[in-house]
């Protein structure tokens, strides 16, 4: 990231994007400005700012400022419209998931008209490096998937310094059990420096985002994050998506 002085939050207009919680912005800084505007696509359960603007009916917050930037007539430079394609495009899964609505696909179509190389950005998004596709052998490999397609595969520190990948390298192969057929949900638990667990929750139709903020967590229907703090919360949260299946 950027390394922004204190004195550049003197005077300064704030805008938060694709960040459902205070807890989860990454410069803590971010109250020191005049004003504070917040633009996500999250379900909004951490209200923050002078101006919010949620719309949980968007695929992305990068969809959200296409359609402020078409409807407003901003203009957009090439390289702009490129990021927010891409964050559409990562976002959606590729058009995959069910955020992806006519709507996303006209502003997509939108930003395709600006002058990018759209071929290059899609080969580099589905890219992966050598070690993170060792990964996804180990995490084929070690799946554990109940007889109702609840499935998951716990990641501790000893993996992560054998595949050499740090935390944030992890998110690269999150979508990879939803590859399965027989697997319906799934959780990925990556556990941290400090002993506890990322726990990153997906589902194919099943909501769980109601089981990510019993656990320190929330997000999308489909989509979530929570924190475990043990072993046995471990063991609870699988439960959990064992007994949504189940039910």
């Amino acid at each position: 990231m950027d390394l922004v002085e204190d004195s550049a939050y003197q005077g300064a207009l704030v805008i938060v994007c694709d960040t459902a919680n205070t807890a989860r912005i990454d410069d803590k800084r971010y109250s020191q400005g005049d004003f504070l505007i917040k633009i996500d696509h999250h379900p909004n359960d951490d209200v923050y700012g002078d101006l919010s603007w949620v719309d949980t009916s968007s695929s992305s917050a990068s969809e959200m400022i296409t359609l402020f930037a078409q409807t407003t007539q901003l203009a957009l430079s090439d390289r702009a419209a490129e990021l927010l394609f891409a964050g559409i495009v990562g976002d959606t899964g590729r058009f995959l998931y069910p955020s992806t609505t006519a709507r996303t696909l006209r502003l997509a179509a939108y930003l395709r008209e600006h002058n990018f190389d759209f071929a290059a950005l899609t080969r580099k998004m589905d890219t992966m490096s050598y070690k993170i596709a060792k990964l996804q052998g180990y995490i084929y490999d070690h799946l554990e998937v109940d007889e109702n397609g609840a499935a998951r595969v716990i990641l501790s520190q000893e993996i992560l310094k054998r595949f050499n990948v740090t935390d944030a390298e992890t998110a690269a192969i999150v979508g990879a059990p939803g590859r399965i057929d027989s697997v319906s949900l799934w959780g990925i638990f990556v556990e941290q420096a400090d002993g506890h667990y990322r726990v990153r929750l997906r589902s194919k139709i099943h909501p769980i985002n109601e089981i990510a903020k019993e656990h320190d967590g929330g997000g999308h229907p489909l989509a979530s994050g929570a924190n475990s703090y043990s072993l046995e919360e471990n063991e609870i949260i699988y439960q959990k998506l064992k007994n949504l299946l189940k039910n």
